[in-house]
């Protein structure tokens, strides 16, 4: 699952230039690039875009104004020749501030700030572990998962794939974040997978079973396991 981009900008030599550094990017998708902000205005209503790169210097709309309109309905990045609108722009939520020439190191940052923003697993009051459940944000939507639903956790670089009874959901996570939050019916057994103990149907030498998923045990989780495994 990659963040999918629309880029804004009356400049085409500027728009290239982002384009370039999101092709470079391997969790970043270019979904749509214009030249015309009434166009970047449409594109937002018709799909969803998960970040938007924003010029503010543009006739008919400018950056400010188009930030109005847009009510926080998008997570946007500015990129401007000019820093006079910095602090004002703040007041309407954008991620970062990128002044042109923009290097690949300076737009490489402002995207692992956003990258942050897209942390996919929200604890709100309502849903905690007391409760047995947490929500995920997957294309688009949050999804309700069940902490008693889920086989195991596998680490996928920087996502994880949270395998429930049901679904197979990829979100964009890690698994030490994941590993301070599961109840403690789940264990880390690999360096790449948590499972969840109460789902193991068999264990056979150094691999654990679940359903008809085999998972090697990693010689650095073996003991820990071990010893659960004496006290059932």
């Amino acid at each position: 699952m990659n963040i999918k981009c629309l880029i804004i900008d009356d400049e085409p030599l500027a728009i290239q230039l982002i384009e370039d550094y999101i092709s470079k990017t391997y969790f970043l998708e270019l979904g749509c690039s214009t030249t015309n902000p009434i166009e970047g205005l449409r594109k937002v209503e018709e799909e969803k875009f998960d970040l938007i790169f924003l010029d503010i210097q543009m006739p008919e709309l400018n950056g400010i104004d188009f930030l109005k309109i847009l009510n926080n309905k998008a997570n946007v990045i500015l990129t401007t020749a000019y820093s006079d609108f910095a602090l004002e722009s703040y007041d309407y939520g954008v991620i970062d501030y990128l002044l042109k020439p923009i290097s690949y190191e300076r737009f490489y940052k402002s995207i692992l700030k956003a990258r942050e923003k897209f942390s996919q697993i929200f604890f709100q009051e309502d849903s905690n572990i007391e409760n047995n459940f947490f929500f995920v944000k997957c294309d688009g939507k949050r999804i309700k998962v069940h902490f008693s639903d889920i086989l195991y956790i596998e680490g996928l670089r920087d996502y994880v794939n949270v395998k429930t009874l049901t679904d197979e959901l990829i979100i964009l996570e890690n698994l030490k974040d994941l590993e301070k939050v599961v109840p403690h019916h789940f264990m880390r057994i690999h360096k790449s997978y948590i499972v969840n103990l109460q789902r193991i149907t068999s264990v056979v030498g150094n691999k654990i079973f679940i359903e008809n998923q085999a998972i090697n045990i990693g010689e650095t989780y073996k003991n820990s396991f071990q010893n659960w495994l004496k006290s059932q």
